[in-house]
């Protein structure tokens, strides 16, 4: 009914069928928990994961409410935000805190984020003094920072301490990490002043010093630093784990690959919805929910149609006189909507991937302005012969022609200068670049084509 491959003691489900959901979901139904449990037991739990977020919300809060039944933490962390928050209204105080105790500090803060303010308290309350204040801690730092998705468990020696002293502390401590690549070296005031890769310690004699075989200077992560920045950190510098110091540069926590790799899916994918206006939306959000998320994008869109359509009443004679105006002035406008939009996803990445900057960016805008004038030359003359065969009128195909090239060269330009602009005003490119981009050149492409229309003909 699916298909998988093994990994270790667990399968890797490539996809659920519905036949197999459905069974899956009836037995859950039947409360036959030991079907349940089996079925689960032999999967990874990304696909438990990706199995429960496929069932019924009726059915999902009938297989939490089953006494016998626990869900995992492992498998709690990977299911989507939304899903999470279902769950999370259904699960006791108790059983929450349960979970969090067995999880890294990092997934530990990110299911307390999605937690109301009271339940929140009651589930801090219920773990241990320690505990309690490193989550308090890491909660008070901003949303979007490297202190939010930071491991507070890490791997830390003195720096004069010898291999030997290491190898004896790492098998002993019962507070480590489950997993580390780095041990960090620090001084007296837990200050890093290098690191050194766990393989390189079971290659070396005991008695050597740890701050000889260490590398020095470190790539350190501010706590306070953007989590998007902290992923073009670890491109830049092609890193596996990073170091986080506090505001006195003290060592506080560590960021792992697979950390970052979540942040910068997460960055993708919410700058491709905020391009659509859709912010950040989950599949498995209630209609209600996904309507009101959409309802002021499209408000906005409405106010920006409703000015290019006042432009085009400025030309009411002009259509009037010439309806052929009326079936072109579309091909215009989308020619350079879409130009527009090229030119925006390319800046709005380059924005992202710090490849766009103060000393290149006049070559850039150059450069759009050349593949403007390009594109508009080629696509004036391919729709201005379409126009000529068509219409048979010369002037229109020149004035389409003309109107072409201004709208591609306008499309180019304000495709990279409204999100470079809004980015120095603190506001997301990709939240906002779009409607703006798309209003611009259809006013241009309206103000062109039936500016110049009206010249023609009604002189």
């Amino acid at each position: 009914m699916t298909f998988v491959k093994s990994i270790g003691s667990k399968k890797v489900n490539f996809d659920f069928n519905k036949e197999f959901i459905n069974i899956f979901s009836e037995k859950i139904k039947l409360s036959d928990i030991k079907f349940v449990n089996q079925t689960l037991k032999d999967l990874h739990p990304s696909d438990v994961a990706d199995l429960i977020e496929n069932l019924s919300a009726e059915t999902r809060s009938k297989l939490i409410e089953i006494e016998e039944f626990n869900i995992e933490p492992d498998i709690f962390v990977e299911l989507n935000e939304s899903i999470q928050t279902e769950v999370l209204q259904l699960l006791s105080i108790d059983s929450i805190s349960k979970i969090i105790k067995r999880l890294e500090s990092d997934n530990a803060i990110s299911i307390l984020e999605n937690l109301e303010t009271n339940k929140k308290e009651s589930v801090l309350n219920k773990l241990p003094p320690k505990d309690r204040f490193l989550l308090e801690e890491g909660l008070s730092y901003p949303e979007d920072s490297a202190a939010r998705i930071m491991q507070r468990e890490f791997t830390a020696v003195p720096v004069d301490w010898s291999v030997g002293q290491t190898i004896d502390y790492l098998r002993e401590s019962k507070e480590l990490p489950e997993e580390f690549l780095d041990i960090f070296i620090v001084d007296n005031e837990f200050k890093p002043v290098g690191t050194v890769p766990s393989s390189r310690v079971l290659r070396t004699p005991r008695e050597k010093k740890m701050n000889s075989i260490m590398r020095e200077m470190p790539v350190l992560i501010s706590v306070n630093m953007d989590k998007e920045e902290v992923g073009h950190t670890f491109e830049t510098y092609n890193l596996v784990s990073a170091g986080v110091i506090n505001k006195n540069n003290k060592l506080v926590g560590m960021i792992t690959a697979d950390d970052v790799v979540t942040v910068v899916q997460e960055e993708a994918e919410e700058d491709v919805l905020r391009l659509a206006g859709v912010g950040d939306e989950e599949i498995t959000d209630s209609v209600i929910v996904k309507t009101k998320r959409r309802f002021n994008w499209l408000l906005l869109n409405l106010f920006t149609a409703l000015l290019a359509t006042w432009v085009i009443s400025l030309f009411g004679a002009s259509i009037e006189q010439m309806v052929a105006l009326a079936f072109l002035m579309p091909i215009v406008a989308s020619m350079g909507g879409n130009a527009g939009m090229q030119t925006l996803a390319v800046t709005i990445r380059a924005i992202a991937t710090k490849e766009l900057s103060s000393g290149n960016f006049n070559r850039v805008v150059g450069k759009e302005f050349l593949i403007g004038i390009l594109n508009g030359i080629i696509f004036a003359i391919i729709t201005s012969i379409i126009v000529q065969f068509w219409f048979k009128d010369f002037y229109l195909s020149i004035l389409i022609g003309v109107s072409m090239i201004l709208n591609m060269i306008v499309a180019g330009l304000f495709g990279i200068l409204v999100p470079v602009s809004l980015k120095k005003l603190n506001i997301d490119p990709a939240l906002a670049s779009s409607v703006f981009v798309t209003t611009i050149t259809d006013v241009i492409g309206f103000l062109s084509f039936l500016g110049i229309g009206s010249y023609f003909f009604l002189n």
